[in-house]
């Protein structure tokens, strides 16, 4: 089936709204079927076998199929109001991702691609046919249908997803999402069918294939995250790549939040620290707790990281 006729009936992520993304019919997620980008950028990130020295070229979409309350894009995340958002086409996307590529960076990221694949999976077709060949890292909030990344098998050479809850009500409350520790856990199970624990590097010490699972610690919910952990241990394997995460800050739409309008204690990460270890994990990367005074974008400027 051409891609671009699923759009017209969009079942593309576990929503399954069956929108027109070609008319005015917009489903959850209000996105169309052309290219609503935030921006594409150098992104010096969190994991250094994703960025190195030099960064990794990262395509940010705007929109998305959750609305975490708390999402530090909230910028061009947001379904509703007024986005930070552009449309360019196809040969315009390319040009400025090659531009980047030939500054000497090798690797292309699409961040919350889950409601525009078919989007993505062009701009990747795009750049084959122009033969060139970056290594994809998908970055995902793994509200994701195992089924569409079945699709992506061999397309995807590192999986990035986040493993926001296992608590159903916390995923509702926050991200609007009751069934997202089900649908979630789905999805990365079946990224670790493609890609297993380990995760291969070049001789930059540069990711080429495997699977990150990265995890954000939120104020105020340290059981969540533990829970979080000792599925990944119990279900997947504690030898996978994890990227334990205490950057949480509250961004302006949680500022006032009761609960997570704050940032994560020392202690609150020392809790959740202690348990990856207990539960074996002995892969991957820990942030230190000061971390939430970085990464903070600016999708207004130019360059949202700088």
């Amino acid at each position: 089936m051409n891609d671009l006729k699923r759009l017209s009936n969009c079942t593309i992520c576990p929503r399954g709204c069956g929108a027109d993304r070609f008319s005015e019919r917009l489903g959850y997620c209000g996105t169309g079927a052309g290219f609503d980008i935030g921006s594409i950028c150098v992104h010096k990130g969190e994991e250094p076998v994703l960025s190195g020295s030099e960064g990794i070229c990262n395509v940010f979409f705007t929109r998305c199929n959750l609305q975490c309350v708390y999402c530090q894009n909230y910028q061009i995340s947001r379904n509703q109001g007024e986005i930070v958002s552009y449309t360019p086409d196809l040969g315009q996307i390319t040009e400025k991702i090659i531009s980047i590529m030939d500054t000497g960076i090798d690797m292309l990221g699409f961040v919350s691609p889950s409601h525009c694949i078919v989007q993505m999976k062009s701009i990747i077709a795009e750049l084959h046919r122009l033969e060139r060949h970056p290594v994809i890292v998908m970055n995902t909030n793994a509200y994701d249908r195992a089924e569409t990344l079945k699709e992506l098998e061999g397309l995807v050479d590192v999986w990035l997803p986040d493993f926001k809850y296992m608590d159903p009500a916390l995923s509702k409350e926050y991200s609007g999402a009751s069934d997202y520790p089900e649908i979630a856990a789905k999805s990365i199970r079946e990224m670790y069918r493609q890609k297993g624990a380990a995760l291969y590097c070049n001789e930059e010490g540069l990711a080429e294939s495997g699977l990150i699972i990265r995890h954000l610690i939120l104020p105020g919910h340290i059981e969540n995250s533990l829970q979080v952990l000792r599925y990944i241990a119990e279900e997947i394997s504690a030898s996978v790549h994890i990227s334990l995460m205490s950057q949480y800050y509250p961004p302006e739409p949680a500022a006032d939040h009761p609960v997570i309008g704050r940032t994560l204690r020392a202690d609150e990460y020392e809790r959740v620290r202690e348990e990856a270890e207990l539960l074996g994990f002995h892969r991957g990367w820990m942030q230190e707790p000061e971390s939430s005074s970085l990464y903070r974008p600016d999708f207004i400027r130019d360059h949202p990281f700088k």
